[in-house]
């Protein structure tokens, strides 16, 4: 039971530097315009992170991402010393990666570390190879996707308001810029949260199959059975880590990739947010890192190719494709460590 403890609590760790290494997502175009100052941007980002709670439970009625995260290895293979060496490595990657203002993806990490614990415990017929291509497969879709759908929505924006004067439109932006903004929180709160629910779930099962007379609150039998107190947990913490910023991110995501105005501010969060509505009814865990980045690139390319500075954004596209597999590496590496001391 201690090791379940302490994987659940390491796991609630994660949730908060999840909820600061990616609170950028959520900040930057509304930071980057001034709609907001970042203080009120990240209070505004962590309230709506909350709010995705509720609509999970009361409206959509299930928490379709944390299923599919339960599912990256199978059931048979998951055990506690591979879960513990999954969040270790997704914990030290995602602060490497704050440090350095890297916008990596949160969820990648997390799958990356529970998938490459798995394959060094039990070799490649461990992991669900479907599942993990389904969402590698969403590394190139979520950003495309935000790209495409950020540019049209920024054409069309330029057309309707191109004999709108200037002070009125920064009115009308300022408050779709702050609607777009708790919509993509949201999109971020639904779609993170659950990654650590998935994680939390499958440890709770693993341990009450090697004791049955675990406590009830720390009892699970399969993942329909989620207490409230895990997923309540889980978005109170992204929440609060969001509270604490990301400020080397947001001036990689706000100024380095491209500049953008309000009418691109908008438009950047309400393709972000679309994207994960969608990713969220497919049940897809994808990365709001990329998808937010694939939007500021959209909405960059629509006023001119040249606005974007493409080098820049090659090596974020590195970052992301190399974010499972060093995960991966890592969880081994934790795995092999912890064997050392008796955990296996």
């Amino acid at each position: 039971m201690t090791l379940l403890i302490i994987i659940i609590i390491l796991a609630i760790i994660f949730d908060y530097i999840n909820g600061f290494h990616d609170a950028a997502n959520a900040i930057t175009p509304i930071v980057t315009t001034k709609v907001l100052s970042p203080v009120q941007a990240v209070l505004w980002a962590a309230f709506f992170n909350f709010v995705a709670y509720f609509i999970a439970r009361f409206i959509i009625g299930e928490f379709g991402i944390a299923n599919t995260i339960a599912k990256v290895v199978y059931e048979h293979f998951i055990t506690l010393p591979i879960l513990l060496a999954g969040i270790s490595a997704a914990i030290f990657w995602n602060i490497f990666t704050w440090w350095f203002g890297i916008p990596s993806s949160s969820s990648h990490t997390l799958i990356g570390g529970f998938a490459g614990a798995a394959i060094c415990a039990n070799g490649f017929e461990s992991i669900q190879s479907n599942t993990i291509l389904l969402i590698v497969s969403f590394i190139v879709i979520a950003p495309v996707m935000g790209l495409l759908i950020s540019a049209i929505i920024s054409i069309i924006f330029q057309w309707i308001f191109r004999n709108t004067e200037v002070k009125k439109t920064r009115k009308i932006f300022k408050y779709l810029q702050l609607t777009g903004s708790a919509l993509f929180s949201i999109g971020h709160g639904l779609n993170d949260s659950q990654k650590v629910m998935g994680i939390i779930a499958v440890a709770m099962i693993a341990a009450t199959k090697s004791n049955p007379n675990m406590p009830n609150f720390l009892s699970m039998n399969d993942m329909s059975d989620i207490h409230d107190w895990v997923a309540i947990a889980c978005f109170s913490a992204i929440s609060i880590g969001t509270m604490s910023g990301g400020w080397k991110i947001v001036k990689t995501m706000g100024n380095k990739i491209t500049k953008i105005n309000l009418l691109e501010g908008v438009a950047a969060e309400t393709a972000g947010a679309f994207t994960l509505f969608f990713t969220e009814i497919l049940r897809v865990p994808v990365s709001t890192t990329h998808t937010i980045s694939g939007a500021i690139m959209g909405v960059g390319a629509a006023k001119r190719f040249s606005a974007v500075r493409w080098k820049v954004s090659l090596r974020l596209v590195w970052a992301w494709i190399l974010t499972i597999p060093v995960s991966a590496v890592l969880a081994a590496l934790f795995y092999i460590i912890f064997g050392w001391f008796g955990i296996k």
